[in-house]
């Protein structure tokens, strides 16, 4: 290896995957015969139709709700409740040939006859949610938008058996801006402090290694490591370490990234059994986005209500990233409030005058609230919310979900993924991993030690180990071969492994994307022949 690529490499080694991404791809950019192929961002390359085409359509009929009540040039009235619900259904059938608009329909039964909601208050809040004449009110979500985003994560993350005593929910602009959220107030109210320890499940997606660590949280991290040989499952060492007094809050996505696949009953059970008898002070936060595409899936909120504070995102499971729609979810019944009632005085009163411009009782103000609040420096906390045709939008894709059925679109993106990950194991010329109900296969993770090993035995191994950066080999897969793949060491996975994005290239890219993995190992086994 040339010492001036080494030393390149060094440079590089410390940024987040994300970033590396990028100088990868400028090493991928080659002249215009070949074509790069970048799958290092879990960006879908799909989107969901029906609730899309329903939502524009619906747009139409909030248009004309608000010329009823004024009509003036450029400018129209806000809609008004009464009636309202009868007259979506007139609009279906006026404008029955245009997509969409049996969806409307059945959505609009569904709300009243299965969700026991008014049909006119549906319609209403509906219209006047996508017009965005208002502030969102209540602030954390509108009344019957939680309702319908409640019974939706009821069957996606909870398989149908949500915990008792219902659920809590804060609309959020994407799960990113709900874990900035949930960082900052678990630190303005006491529940994580400068120097405390938070446990992380890793592998686990590379910014929520890079957060504790900041000066704004200064946060010691102990790494809770799940094991490639049981599966992407914790050990039972691993899991030991939460019964430390010291480790404050557990932080986990699940199904995990890179590997995507999601905890076994065992290790939610374990954990459950845990903070029910020895740690029933553990702050649980748990990123359950890739939930959706795994049959049967169960949060550990539904095993740990109390402890858990749940994250999830639209984005993925129906194609919206842009759309930036996510939810934090806490149980009504819950520990954590409780914990910030046992403050220290002290930090009590330093709370009451936090949060004294917004309620005539700080003490009894709850975490979920505290979230929104915070999200606005508290003094903005009267402009607090998720956008409403944001939140439109989030009701339309939930009552897709929750009138498929049959789970088409769910069968067809699963199938979908299964689709490219056989490709790419098709061009790396093995079998895939041996997986489960329980494995999303969002993303692949391809472990090139262990991949080298076997094909070409331990001594070789040892030589790539000891001779090679552990980022060299995305480096010259992006400069070589034209590939851009993330290295999953940097997601606190194997050392020079990679992840391969599923969701955001065409199938026949995939197996493209194994060949160059061979290839280049095949050509790093030339140079160990040669030395």
């Amino acid at each position: 290896m040339a010492a001036d690529r080494v030393a390149e490499e060094k440079r590089y080694e410390h940024l987040s995957p994300f970033e590396l991404k990028n100088k990868l791809a400028d090493l991928a950019k080659t002249n215009h015969e070949k074509m790069m192929i970048n799958a290092g961002r879990g960006n879908p390359n799909w989107i969901a139709t029906a609730p899309r085409e329903a939502y524009f359509l619906f747009g139409g009929f909030a248009l004309e709700e608000g010329r009823r009540v004024m009509t003036r040039p450029g400018m129209a009235g806000v809609p008004e409740r009464g009636g309202c619900g009868k007259r979506l259904l007139a609009y279906c059938d006026a404008n029955a040939d245009k997509p969409g608009a049996r969806f409307l329909a059945d959505a609009c039964r569904f709300a009243t006859d299965r969700l026991g909601l008014d049909g006119d208050a549906f319609a209403y809040e509906m219209a006047d949610a996508i017009l965005g004449d208002h502030y969102p009110s209540p602030d954390r979500a509108l009344p019957l938008t939680e309702k319908i985003v409640r019974a939706y994560l009821d069957t996606v993350l909870f398989d149908g058996r949500p915990p008792a005593g219902g659920m809590d929910l804060f609309l959020t602009e994407g799960g990113t801006a709900a874990i900035s959220y949930l960082f900052n107030t678990l630190k303005e109210n006491g529940l994580l402090t400068p120097g405390d320890t938070l446990a992380i499940a890793t592998p686990i997606f590379s910014p929520y290694l890079e957060i504790p660590p900041l000066a704004d949280y200064a946060l010691t991290s102990v790494r809770v490591a799940m094991d490639e040989n049981l599966g992407w499952q914790f050990p039972e060492a691993e899991l030991e370490k939460l019964a430390d007094p010291a480790v404050k809050a557990f932080f986990l996505v699940n199904p995990s990234n890179p590997p995507s696949v999601s905890l076994s009953r065992e290790s939610l059970e374990r954990i459950a059994d845990l903070v029910a008898t020895r740690r029933k002070d553990l702050v649980i936060l748990t990123d359950d986005v890739y939930g959706s595409f795994v049959d049967g899936f169960t949060s550990l909120a539904a095993l740990a209500p109390r402890n858990t504070i749940l994250v999830y995102s639209y984005s993925k499971y129906f194609g919206c990233t842009g759309w930036r729609l996510g939810v934090i979810g806490i149980a009504r019944d819950n520990a954590l409030d409780p914990m910030i009632a046992a403050q220290p005085e002290a930090r009590r009163k330093a709370l009451r005058q936090r949060y004294a411009s917004i309620t005539t009782d700080p003490d009894g103000l709850r975490l979920i609230d505290r979230l929104v609040a915070d999200s606005r420096a508290v003094a903005l906390n009267h402009t607090a919310g998720l956008s409403t045709p944001q939140q439109a939008m989030m009701v339309f894709f939930s009552l897709a979900e929750l009138l498929d059925a049959g789970a088409r679109y769910k069968k067809e993106a699963q199938g979908l993924l299964a689709e490219r990950y056989a490709a790419l194991y098709r061009g790396l010329g093995v079998a895939p991993p041996a997986d489960g109900p329980g494995c999303a296969r969002y993303y692949a993770t391809i472990d090139i030690h262990k991949l080298a090993a076997s094909r070409y035995g331990r001594d070789f191994d040892d030589w790539l180990r000891e001779t090679h950066e552990p980022i060299d080999f995305v480096w010259r897969l992006a400069r070589e071969k034209d590939v851009v793949l993330m290295d999953g060491g940097g997601f606190a996975g194997p050392t020079m492994s990679v992840r391969v994005s599923q969701a955001n290239l065409d199938t026949p890219q995939y197996e493209r994307i194994g060949q160059a993995v061979s290839e280049l190992l095949e050509d790093y086994k030339r140079e160990w022949d040669a030395r």
